[in-house]
């Protein structure tokens, strides 16, 4: 009777380790340093926010002092159209209709507020009798014969900002952005064969570089890598494969495929941090994404810890900031975890939720670290927004009004990074560089950063609230550009160490059952519209709303319904 009773608790116990069995959580050091539940506690609401900044930024009538925003450059370079400028930072004096004929602007500023506004639903290319998707193709720059997207329209005003044929990122970024945009409007006129000309020539580039990507920029037009007084930029190779994988999925060519493992490699055979400033977080995705996809063997942990650690070597301390400044759990920003003791940025910190959640979906593993990263993240982004943050922590509280409640300042420092002034300031300090970039001649009001505002759809698409304060619903599927067919895919993360049920509504109007990847089984069967849903503490669920009555079956460790796969890591 005794070993009876022993046999059948064994097999009930087998039984439940199946049934329960979890994917083993990858712990990211940063993330470890985090709070579990930062203080204080405020999750505004992003979708709102990118919804107020598309209409109060793209209003060429808007009164104000600085005001408008935005402006229409004629000067019709590369195609015979005009293009709307926006600027960069309020006030900017090199910007506007009547300075440098109109022309300096910039593509981060205007694909990333195409980009944000389209992700939360809002059709750019027809808002107001306005196509501001078809401008953005003035940035192609076939006047100089790169035949790439740039961050400017033209050379005459490049050497007034950043980048543009001396400084890596800015010529491989804008190319990021086109694809994600060409992805969000198939049909725009002329985009297919500018995001092939753009596949073509990274392609090229990387056959050039044959794994060696240890230079500040790459001459497009001359086919040449180059040197200068900016140090090496190897991570431009996670943007490379990025483009070329994304044009893989796009055109079907199976050359960008061997070039997005090509790029992929050079960048994980670095023997030092490579990471500069945006595209290390792509590479992560990637290689969790590939691995699954194509079978690679990328290290997805070497590149999460490059994106998240701080150990960069070019971009001393480039990572992901941790810690609490005077009171303030400012952890999760993304920017130079030394530079003054921190110094984190807006912009940096939306555009990396952009590859690392979705990554979750290709590997659950970090389900838990992006979950608890992502609620730090957002819950110390609104300290960009003066509106959020106490005024004796901002360097320029005084302008608030400047800003509508849209623009941010931009980033935050634990003391003030202009040495000299604000000093009174207790960290963390709302602040921006902009006075810096013309010393004497930009107004403190250039603190407060347009480009790096114009990325909130990033958030806004993402970012839900649930029902209980500090557990974030993640929409994983958002941001994830040229997938394969998924259903609607959710990442829910309980900072607490107490198990909480949260209410969970479905997205469409019909029966689901709901497949958690992170658990990998069914949790709850034909839901309509809304179910409660238990979370153990401190753990993730990646919630799949499968259709009711699906087929399931199973190929390569995938785990599949109806042929679109649930679970790309299925034993």
């Amino acid at each position: 009777m005794r070993i009876t009773k022993i046999l059948l608790a064994l097999l009930i116990l087998a039984v439940s380790n199946i049934v329960y069995a979890q994917v083993k959580q990858v712990s990211l050091n940063r993330v470890d340093e985090m709070a579990d539940v930062p203080q204080p506690l405020k999750i505004i609401d992003w979708r709102l926010m990118a919804q107020n900044f598309d209409k109060t930024i793209y209003d060429f009538n808007a009164k104000g002092e600085y005001w408008p925003m935005v402006w229409m450059d004629s000067t019709n370079k590369n195609f015979e159209q005009p293009v709307m400028g926006i600027y960069t930072a309020v006030g900017d004096v090199r910007q506007g209709k009547q300075n440098n004929k109109g022309m300096f602007h910039e593509a981060l500023a205007n694909m990333g507020a195409v980009m944000g506004a389209t992700l939360i639903g809002i059709d750019k290319s027809k808002q107001n009798n306005m196509n501001y998707v078809a401008m953005l193709k003035n940035y192609f720059n076939r006047d100089t014969k790169w035949n790439i997207m740039m961050n400017n329209t033209a050379p005459e005003v490049a050497l007034l900002g950043g980048g543009y044929g001396r400084d890596w990122w800015y010529d491989v970024y804008p190319n990021v952005l086109f694809y994600a945009i060409c992805e969000q409007y198939p049909k725009q006129k002329d985009f297919d064969w500018i995001a092939k000309s753009i596949a073509e020539k990274f392609f090229k580039a990387d056959s050039i570089l044959k794994g060696d990507y240890n230079y500040s920029y790459f001459d497009y037009a001359q086919m040449k890598p180059m040197k200068n007084q900016i140090c090496a930029q190897q991570d431009a190779a996670a943007g490379h494969a990025w483009v070329l994988y994304s044009a893989y999925k796009k055109f079907g060519d199976k050359r960008y495929l061997k070039g997005a493992i090509s790029a992929m490699t050079a960048l994980e055979n670095n023997k030092i941090n490579p990471t500069y400033e945006l595209l290390m977080p792509f590479g992560a995705y990637l290689a969790a994404r590939m691995n699954v996809e194509q079978g690679t063997k990328f290290d997805v942990q070497k590149l999460m810890n490059w994106t998240f650690d701080g150990t960069a070597v070019c971009r001393e301390g480039w990572g992901v900031l941790t810690g609490n400044w005077n009171g303030y759990d400012i952890s999760g920003v993304v920017g130079s975890t030394v530079d003054h003791g921190g110094y984190g940025f807006l912009m940096n910190t939306f555009d990396a939720a952009w590859p690392l959640v979705p990554t979750v979906r290709y590997n659950t593993a970090y389900a838990n670290a992006i979950g608890k990263w992502m609620l730090n993240a957002v819950n110390a982004s609104r300290f960009f927004y003066p509106q959020y943050m106490p005024a004796d922590r901002q360097t320029i509280p005084q302008f608030e009004s400047v800003t509508k409640g849209v623009i941010a300042y931009e980033g935050f420092a634990k003391v003030s990074t202009f040495d000299t002034l604000y000093t009174d300031k207790k960290g963390p300090v709302a602040q921006g560089d902009g006075p810096k970039w013309v010393p004497g001649k930009n107004p403190e009001v250039s603190q407060f950063s347009v480009y790096g505002s114009g990325h909130v759809g990033i958030f806004g698409a993402i970012v839900e609230k649930t029902n209980v304060d500090g557990i974030l619903k993640l929409d994983v599927l958002a941001t994830d550009f040229y997938k394969n067919k998924a259903y609607p895919s959710y990442l829910i993360y309980n900072p607490y160490k107490d198990g909480k049920a949260i209410n969970y509504k479905t997205k469409g109007k019909t029966k689901v059952d709901l497949y958690d990847a992170v658990n990998q089984k069914f949790i709850a069967k034909n839901v309509l519209s809304s179910n409660q849903l238990k979370l153990n503490g401190m753990r993730s669920v990646l919630i799949v709303e499968v259709p009711t009555g699906s087929k399931i079956t199973k190929a390569k460790n995938h785990l599949l319904a109806n042929g679109v796969v649930i679970d790309y890591q299925k034993k």
